[in-house]
């Protein structure tokens, strides 16, 4: 999971979020957070769409919904961008529950956690709660180029871009018996990745769902998303969820509620419809 992501520092916020100190804080319980007046909110580091500078703006879907769920609950947000790690487990322990090895912040909230009933035993410092999308994989190509539904060994001798490290680029560059191997290029990021190809120096691009509808949001006419499925891919897709400290349980049960609250009135599917990405309900609701 955490494959999928790059890394940039941190520049700054919204209108609605301020940098945090440098001394490390323990995350809160939830009268905790209403009395702080602000609730720290964990979201990975360049990941367009979910969360990434545009400028010196902190833009994207778990952005917006960090805002939304900070409002319900009366405070202000305020983020940490953060690196991703190894894996989502080092994540958790940074962001959620124990904090860098180093030195710094942990947060109240950690956005885009998977809700995984394995996962989630061997991370019991942490609470996973309100599964909120069912992310997954697919392809866009360059629709003057090439076949998007051909079956992937056809794409031999033709130029593919995927994330470095990735489960794309594993998949790609694996599967098959490695005969796409030598047509991979690899790139920071999902979004660079189909940013090729709309620009014409890749012809296929693997990336997420997310990414890829965003990306097809932001117009031209190069690109289109494969409708088939992807033969031999070992990845179903995941749900996407929030995290709490295992101490902080009534603000777990407090997200679960407002999340609900937050679909039943429309706000969330307004959140993705502005960024282009349909709203996939996850399979845990």
């Amino acid at each position: 999971m955490s494959t999928i992501l790059s890394r940039r520092t941190m520049l700054g916020g919204l209108a609605t979020a301020m940098l945090l100190p440098a001394c490390p804080v323990r995350a809160m319980s939830l009268d905790k957070v209403r009395a702080a007046g602000v609730m720290r909110i964990a979201v990975y580091r360049d990941f367009e769409p979910w969360a990434w500078f545009d400028g010196a703006t902190l833009r994207g879907i778990d952005v917006d919904i960090g805002i939304a769920i900070a409002a319900k609950i009366g405070v202000r947000a305020e983020f940490i961008d953060f690196l991703a790690g190894e894996d989502v487990d080092e994540d958790l322990r940074n962001m959620v529950w124990k904090g860098p090895a180093t030195g710094g912040r942990v947060a109240d909230v950690m956005m885009h956690v998977p809700y995984d009933r394995v996962f989630a035993q061997r991370n019991d410092r942490a609470v996973i709660v309100a599964p909120y999308y069912r992310e997954g994989f697919s392809l866009a190509c360059d629709r003057r180029a090439i076949d998007c539904e051909l079956p992937p060994p056809q794409y031999k001798g033709r130029k593919i871009a995927v994330e470095l490290d990735s489960i794309p680029d594993f998949y790609m560059s694996g599967s098959f018996g490695g005969v796409l191997r030598a047509d991979v290029t690899h790139l920071p990021s999902g979004m660079a990745a189909l940013e090729a190809v709309r620009g014409g120096q890749s012809e296929v691009a693997m990336a997420t769902r997310a990414q890829i509808e965003h990306a097809l949001a932001k117009g031209g006419d190069a690109l289109i998303e494969r409708k088939g499925p992807l033969p031999a891919l070992t990845s179903p897709g995941w749900d996407i969820a929030l995290a709490v400290k295992d101490d902080s349980r009534d603000l777990g049960d407090r997200l679960e509620s407002l999340m609900s609250e937050l679909v039943a009135d429309k706000t969330i599917p307004a959140i993705f419809d502005r960024y282009g990405v349909m709203l996939r309900q996850p399979l845990a609701s």
